[in-house]
């Protein structure tokens, strides 16, 4: 049997006081019942809890006032046993207990065995299955006939047919526990609605895998994001509608509107904020403060005009110090020395590749190429090194 550490003694079985020792937590729960042999058991389990599984001690003593006639920690040590010749790490074994602790008292054979091997015949074993089953342990305290398997049933609907299962694996994984807690009531009746909205096909293996929380709704809920996304601007009868259902339900409306308050601060039409969105929908997802700084440069410092902004507004999408400012820098050197006789829009090379922009811009002018890599790197000239030059 399990031992607890010095801070509880076996002489405390024979002498009350001596429980003062443990945590106060733990006297709290020893004192609610007789001070008698049983006392002493139960607080060998939950020392077991506490040690094994890293459980704070309220969590432990909570644990164990529902499970009063345990006096054993011969399930969880077998439950330990069991994960861990899984494969299971200690850590995705403690992650596991966290998450559901009632899986530690659990019947290996007639409840934990089943949902395992249910899930070992999709090819997750090892440590693979550690890492699902300790992000959602939870789905092994539901149903197998009821919840799991009709849930499954469903995503390899969805999911096109491998030998290696290898979508149906990866929307298991990014499925969150509710959805598949909620086979039929939730997840099933959203797959119906967006494939009556013309969602069908990769189109919704795609929305599945990179927005799972969506058919976790209820379909009230996702009915009216649907319909947010047409007021948008979005049709249903263009492949960008399922970009923008996956934008607009991946923000709170109070986000949304932060977004759209903060674009037309800038001069930009309501109406334009939408052609915007509709043209590049990832946009919908920029942080509130990437889109302001990106604003603030490309119409103040940059002097872009708002409809240039408007025509490609991915430009507010790009790394500002990675790739915004080193190209802003070399077209203003290539503009104040006249190397181009037509000067490009800022906006109109922000999309190609680094190798390009310094052989088109940088590279070709050999007899400036110190002060545009200067440029280009935020640097001074007399900072650069030989080697660098030769870059």
């Amino acid at each position: 049997m399990y031992a607890l550490r010095s801070s509880f003694s076996i002489s405390s079985r024979h002498n009350p006081s001596s429980l003062l020792r443990i945590d106060p937590l733990l006297y709290c729960f020893f004192s609610s019942s007789s001070h008698s042999q049983a006392s002493a058991s139960y607080g060998i389990v939950v020392q077991y809890l506490i040690d094994t599984f890293e459980l704070s001690p309220a969590r432990a003593v909570s644990i164990m006032r529902s499970r009063r006639g345990i006096e054993s920690t011969e399930k969880p040590q077998s439950v330990y046993k069991y994960l861990s010749e899984l494969g299971f790490s200690k850590a995705h074994i403690q992650s596991t207990i966290r998450l559901a602790p009632q899986i530690a008292f659990s019947n290996i054979e007639k409840t934990l065995k089943p949902k395992i091997e249910f899930f070992q015949n999709f090819g997750l074993v090892g440590s693979d299955l550690g890492r699902f089953i300790s992000k959602h342990s939870t789905l092994l305290t539901v149903s197998l006939e009821k919840k799991l398997m009709p849930s499954v049933e469903i995503l390899k609907s969805v999911f096109p047919k491998d030998e290696c299962n290898s979508d149906l694996l990866q929307g298991m994984q990014r499925c969150c526990d509710k959805l598949m807690r909620s086979p039929y009531t939730r997840l099933l009746v959203n797959i119906n609605y967006l494939q009556s909205c013309g969602i069908v096909g990769s189109q919704l293996s795609m929305l599945l895998k990179r927005q799972p929380a969506l058919f976790g709704k209820r379909e009230s809920q996702v009915r009216e994001i649907v319909s947010m996304v047409v007021e948008t601007g979005f049709s249903t009868n263009t492949k960008m509608f399922v970009h923008g259902l996956h934008a607009i339900s991946s923000v709170t409306n109070a986000t949304f509107k932060k977004k759209v308050e903060l674009i037309c601060s800038f001069g930009i039409t309501e109406k334009e904020c939408m052609r915007m969105f509709t043209s590049a929908p990832v946009l919908i997802r920029t942080s509130v403060g990437k889109l302001k700084r990106g604003l603030e440069f490309f119409m103040n410092e940059a002097e872009v005009s708002r409809s240039d902004i408007v025509r490609k507004p991915t430009c507010l999408m790009h790394a500002m110090q990675g790739r915004v400012l080193p190209r802003y820098r070399v077209l203003q050197v290539v503009k104040s020395k006249s190397l181009l006789k037509k000067h490009p829009q800022l906006l109109d090379i922000l999309g190609m590749s680094d190798e390009d922009f310094l052989d088109k811009f940088v590279h070709r002018f050999p007899d400036h190429v110190i002060e545009l890599l200067a440029a280009f790197r935020g640097q001074c000239m007399d900072e650069l090194q030989p080697k660098q030059l030769e870059t």
